[in-house]
């Protein structure tokens, strides 16, 4: 990835794999795709954007140091769970738009697989508008 360290991508990997959990068994090619919609997506945005996002994806791992001990990616499943609930409900605004917007890279990053696309019930037609006139 170019716009994530190596050690952020695979701290990316562990939080996508309690957001959607299907991405923990991704194969090599398709881990591969993933992290390429995710790194597309980002590059697209400014560079504080993607500063942004990098601090986030910081801040999530070592946040629960002071409360449970350890980082988000050494906790068990449930207490990762309870993390990544707080943040999505968090009372900070900044931290909950931070959640909202990570799970929207997770979510566009498995999704957006040509693979996904029956797993979801989504069939695209690619003859433009041929399908309002049928």
């Amino acid at each position: 990835m170019k716009s994530l360290s190596r050690e952020k991508a695979e701290f990316l990997r562990v939080v996508a794999s309690r957001i959607v959990p299907e991405t923990g068994s991704l194969d090599t090619a398709a881990a591969g795709r993933f992290f390429g919609i995710i790194d597309e997506a980002l590059g697209d945005r400014e560079p504080a954007v993607r500063r942004q996002f990098a601090i986030f994806l910081g801040v999530l791992r070592w946040a629960p140091l002071a409360r449970y001990g350890g980082p988000l990616d050494r906790l068990s499943f449930e207490r990762q769970d309870a993390v990544l609930r707080w943040f999505e409900d968090c009372p900070v605004d900044l931290l909950r738009k931070g959640m909202w917007g990570l799970k929207t890279m997770v979510f566009m990053g498995y999704y957006a697989q040509p693979e996904t696309n029956s797993l979801v019930g989504y069939c695209p037609t690619f003859d433009g508008r041929g399908g309002l006139r049928a």
